[in-house]
């Protein structure tokens, strides 16, 4: 502490004192209440006072201007609600899963609808062929063009032979 000529003291620190409010012209009738002094601040008091990270209680309805803000994401708001993000972020993994699930099922549905269409038009076409090679006049054909075959056409009906039981 220094003493200055006038008998002041003057700290090493910086001292904020508040501005006295200006008086009106007019007297007041009534006896203003006498204000009670308030040490001077230093600065760094004030600045430890303004970075302070204290959050104000918020109010029970929420506004658009509190929303856009980004008052949702304050600490307190964030720890009443964590069960309720929980269950929200379950809910959602839930829906997703269930829809690449479900995505999943239809592809298989898909590529198994193809493979049943394939397996119908090969199956028409082996009948198709089988059908053309079990006719009786191209059955014929192929024994005439086979001579080292002992079958030949019967010249004769065929006779009916009736066994007593």
């Amino acid at each position: 502490m220094k003493k200055d000529e006038n008998n002041i003291q003057i700290d090493d620190r910086l001292v904020i004192e508040q501005p006295k409010p200006i008086e009106k012209a007019q007297p007041d009738p009534e006896p203003a209440p006498k204000e009670t002094p308030e040490e001077p601040r230093t600065l760094k008091e004030v600045i430890e006072q303004q970075a302070t990270e204290e959050e104000v209680p918020q109010s029970s309805n929420l506004t658009l201007r509190q929303i856009l803000g980004g008052d949702l994401l304050l600490k307190h708001f964030i720890r009443d609600q964590i069960w309720v993000i929980m269950l929200i972020t379950l809910f959602t993994i839930i829906y997703i899963s269930n829809r690449y699930s479900c995505q999943q099922d239809l592809i298989e549905i898909d590529q198994l609808q193809k493979d049943l269409q394939n397996a119908k038009y090969k199956t028409l076409s082996v009948s198709s062929e089988l059908t053309e090679k079990c006719r009786e006049s191209h059955v014929l054909e192929l024994l005439r063009n086979n001579e080292d075959s002992v079958l030949k056409i019967p010249n004769q009906p065929p006779y009916i032979i009736n066994i007593p039981e």
